[in-house]
């Protein structure tokens, strides 16, 4: 039986509680959608546990995540100001793709090449945006890149959840 892990998301407005559950073998990881492909979303993780139990989903209830988008939208909207933490961007793009492989039928992220590459490796690596010594530092495309990508993703986010509009 496939497990099921609680994922929060904090926003702006509120925090969600999403279903989050990995790939097996080469398939991508994945948040659970209802029959219409639409997110499922729910206010608090009561809720979320309470559909797990009524589909018959094996929640694992340890070590959920919790994923501040309203931190990655500033530092994706506002660059002059605080860095965010190489660990927030590695969660974001990494929910974006997931969010992405979820939802078939929405748009999806754009067209990864060698500098997203490049980026995901510093990031991956803990590379902060202002490296200290041993990290290498960030290009100027790599960030533009990761930002992009991160902005695509939130747009993504937004239309998931409100259909549009800002959260």
């Amino acid at each position: 039986m496939a497990d099921y892990y609680p994922y929060q998301i904090a926003t702006r407005r509120r925090d969600l509680s999403l279903i989050w559950q990995p790939g097996v073998g080469d398939a991508p990881n994945e948040l659970a959608v209802d029959e219409l492909g639409k997110l499922l979303t729910f206010p608090d993780l009561k809720a979320l546990r309470n559909h797990c139990d009524r589909n018959g989903w094996e929640l694992v209830r340890d070590g959920g995540a919790t994923l501040d988008l309203g931190v990655a939208r500033q530092w994706v909207e506002h660059p002059d100001l605080d860095t965010a933490s190489a660990g927030l961007l590695l969660d974001a793009w990494n929910f974006f793709e997931d969010l992405s492989h979820s939802l078939k039928a929405s748009s999806p992220l754009p067209p990864q090449g060698s500098i997203h590459d490049s980026a995901y490796e510093k990031i991956f690596g803990g590379d902060a945006l202002e490296p200290t010594a041993g990290e290498e530092a960030w290009t100027d495309e790599e960030t533009a890149v990761v930002r992009e990508l991160l902005r695509v993703g939130l747009d993504l986010w937004e239309q998931a959840v409100h259909g549009s509009g800002a959260d």
